[in-house]
């Protein structure tokens, strides 16, 4: 099993913090070669069995933070703790109060799924019978029992994941990290795998996460920090980001013909209008404290010799507020 710890010690910087599990102070890394900020001066508190999300698009610093915070990465500057140990100053006893959970397929190719599970544990210190117990148990509980002695080259993706998320929490971690867990995966997997993060979340695991996809954050996250070139921009519930956008509606107009003089035209024409930008091919209009305006702006669109072609209005999303923070631009 893993090594339990007693608390912080006194005087260090996670004590009295009884529900704060992970950290960061001035957090910075500078990878070699580059003045490139990929985390810049991370200050960040994730409590105690809560589903804390990192947003942000490509590039934003959230795989660097991660990677920090799981002593994979180290810090070029600044102060990380898990569960009361520095992760710098002690790595290895920080390894034994998290699982990990990266992008890539991390499963030993040359072990059968049951095998993956039992040596896990035995690599984390458990008795052979405890973790012949736990690989069973966790085979069980992920839906895997008949691919117990199958090799991993036999799982899908959703499998394969079910799989590196159980062994993940198979030495009972104090924090889970996951990175960009349902990347690449079908609905379907996505969606079994939001099932069994939910009931994690429920039994008490505290989760980190990862992801850059709007829904994922929104259904999943108790509180999450929207990233942007290695510094947080917000940090708030997924309902009080939702709400800072100050707008009771979204309304998404499809027209021919230049988009952006249209967005202008609404955001000058339309009362209530509180910003408005071009996005996929229509244009996003944040609206605040109008009753009926779906009639006004086909009005007003016409008026200007504009066609418009679809209208569609809903309440303020994730997405509208990592548009306003982050920008439209496309990322590499």
């Amino acid at each position: 099993m893993a090594t339990q710890l007693d608390g912080p010690a006194s005087g260090s910087p996670m004590a009295g913090a009884a529900d704060e599990v992970i950290r960061t102070v001035e957090l910075t890394k500078v990878y070699p070669g580059t003045d490139f900020k990929a985390v810049d001066g991370l200050n960040l508190s994730v409590r105690r069995g809560e589903i804390f999300g990192l947003l942000g698009p490509n590039g934003a610093g959230k795989t660097t933070t991660g990677g920090m915070l799981t002593t994979r990465v180290i810090p070029t500057s600044g102060q990380a703790f898990v569960g009361g140990v520095d992760v710098v100053a002690h790595p290895a006893l920080a390894k034994q109060v998290i699982g990990v959970v990266t992008q890539h397929n991390t499963l030993d190719r040359a072990l059968t799924v049951w095998e993956n599970l039992y040596y896990h544990g035995r690599f984390f210190g458990m008795p052979a019978k405890d973790a012949r117990q736990a690989a069973d148990q966790l085979l069980a509980q992920f839906h895997l029992e008949k691919w117990g002695k199958a090799s991993v080259f036999a799982l899908s993706g959703g499998m394969a994941q079910r799989l590196m998320v159980a062994r993940s929490i198979l030495h009972q971690p104090d924090i889970l990290f996951l990175d960009e867990p349902t990347a690449g995966l079908d609905p379907q997997s996505r969606i079994a795998l939001w099932e069994i993060l939910g009931v994690l979340h429920a039994a008490g695991q505290t989760i980190l996460l990862t992801t850059h996809y709007m829904e994922e954050a929104d259904q999943l996250c108790d509180r999450l920090a929207i990233m942007d070139h290695g510094r947080i921009l917000a940090l708030d519930t997924p309902a009080g980001l939702k709400a800072s956008v100050g707008a009771d509606s979204i309304v998404t107009v499809h027209a021919a013909g230049d988009l952006d003089a249209l967005a202008a035209l609404l955001d000058r024409d339309i009362d209530g209008v509180t910003s408005s930008y071009v996005l996929d091919g229509g244009i996003r209009v944040h609206v605040a404290g109008a009753a009926s305006v779906l009639p006004p702006i086909v009005t007003a669109a016409e008026r200007g010799g504009f066609v418009v072609q679809d209208l569609s209005v809903t309440e303020p999303t994730l997405e509208a507020v990592f548009i306003n923070l982050t920008g439209k631009e496309l990322r590499d």
